[in-house]
């Protein structure tokens, strides 16, 4: 009798096809990253993949961020005969305290004499007949015992939800702006769930925005690495750009006119290190430079996909997915970032593309870029 880790990999990758092995190879990497410096072994059963480790707690904490595990299972494998099975089903349902169980079998190893149905039957008249004031409740039980039976039998009731999605890094990648507010970073997790790649920028303008808000922007880089493994953020310095824009355009256009300087330097820091796509925390309709008409004038100046994850959601929903990965608490800091400084008091919010375009002519745009790109600052976190 041994206790392992069964690892449920996201449904969604059985789906691929020829492509399948591609995202499990991808999905056990990243896997072996996450747990680097730990002992721990692989066993696999007729496709099964279960873990050995004498660390169990920390083992399960890093797992559940890996994007592509679904959930968690402590096992214990037993003998493939029907007393072993029994006796271990009869320990976790009495170890429950729970007072309605039900079985459920998975019968792979075909060559087993009783099929799924009659081992469940078995199995429970078993626990029915020896654990005290239990009952059998196949709706609504308070204890599932599964069973699998392979080439060894694999009996659980402790199940740990993990985060599904997809193998981080198997789709690509993206540059992700980074504000510092709580909508951003939740994009970015929403991305990487779906197996990008992401890479951050975050622009930076001194002395209006201070030393402690690049460090909260940073902090949040850090949190997203807890699920992606590595994190690459660029801050670029965007204080000169703000002042030009604030001498030389009109003032309810600043907002958006700052939006497309800032998706210029995201494509352009894509450019530089190959990276397929941008994506920002915009969810419609939320501030004046996040209306349809403002999205299409900023998409206009891109040379790729712009992804927005949070476009249909509501504040209350990415708040809520905000506290749940661990971001909310650093995004709530009360630092200013560069969006929150140079406010118009009434900013276009049905902004014409030919206006804008009017209005940027007044600007050396090549130049500010250039100089925006020369001196920004990279970290490896």
């Amino acid at each position: 009798m041994k206790e392992l880790l069964l690892l449920k990999y996201a449904p969604e990758i059985f789906l691929k096809g020829l492509n399948r092995n591609t995202f499990e190879k991808k999905l056990k990497n990243n896997i072996d990253n996450a747990l680097k410096g730990l002992d721990y072994e692989y066993v696999t059963d007729s496709g099964r993949t279960l873990l050995y480790s004498e660390n169990f707690n920390e083992i399960i904490d890093r797992l559940k961020k890996v994007f592509g595990i679904t959930e968690i299972c402590i096992v214990t494998q037993v003998e493939a005969d029907m007393d072993s099975i029994k006796a271990q089903a009869f320990k976790e349902v009495n170890d429950s305290f729970c007072s309605t169980f039900k079985i459920e079998t998975n019968r792979a190893n075909k060559k087993f004499v009783l099929n799924s149905m009659e081992v469940s039957r078995a199995v429970g008249e078993y626990v029915l007949n020896n654990v005290d004031g239990i009952s059998v409740d196949i709706h609504n039980p308070k204890c599932v015992v599964n069973v699998e039976i392979r080439e060894k039998a694999y009996v659980y009731s402790k199940r740990i939800k993990a985060q599904g999605g997809l193998p981080y890094g198997i789709n690509g990648s993206t540059f992700l702006m980074l504000s510092g507010g709580i909508d951003s970073p939740v994009a970015g997790y929403l991305m990487a769930r779906r197996g990008v790649d992401i890479s951050c920028v975050y622009y930076h303008s001194h002395p209006y925005t201070s030393e402690r808000a690049k460090e909260k922007v940073k902090e949040l880089a850090r949190i997203l690495k807890e699920y992606t493994g590595h994190m690459k953020l660029c801050v670029v310095p965007f204080t000169d750009i703000q002042m030009q824009i604030m001498e030389k355009c009109r003032e309810d256009e600043l907002t958006i006119i700052m939006r497309r300087f800032m998706m210029r330097i995201a494509c352009a820091l894509a450019e530089k290190y190959g990276v397929n796509s941008v994506t920002t925390g915009e969810s419609i309709g939320q501030v004046a430079s996040q209306t349809m008409e403002s999205l299409v004038v900023s998409d206009s100046v891109s040379d790729r996909p712009v992804f927005r994850p949070l476009v249909s959601m509501d504040k209350t929903d990415i708040m809520s997915l905000s506290r749940q990965i661990g971001t909310y608490e650093t995004s709530i800091l009360p630092y200013e970032d560069c969006c929150t400084i140079f406010v118009p008091k009434h900013p276009k919010t049905k902004p014409k593309l030919s206006d804008i375009e009017a209005s940027e002519a007044a600007l050396d745009i090549d130049n500010l870029v250039m100089q925006a790109m020369e001196t920004t600052e990279i970290f490896f976190l």
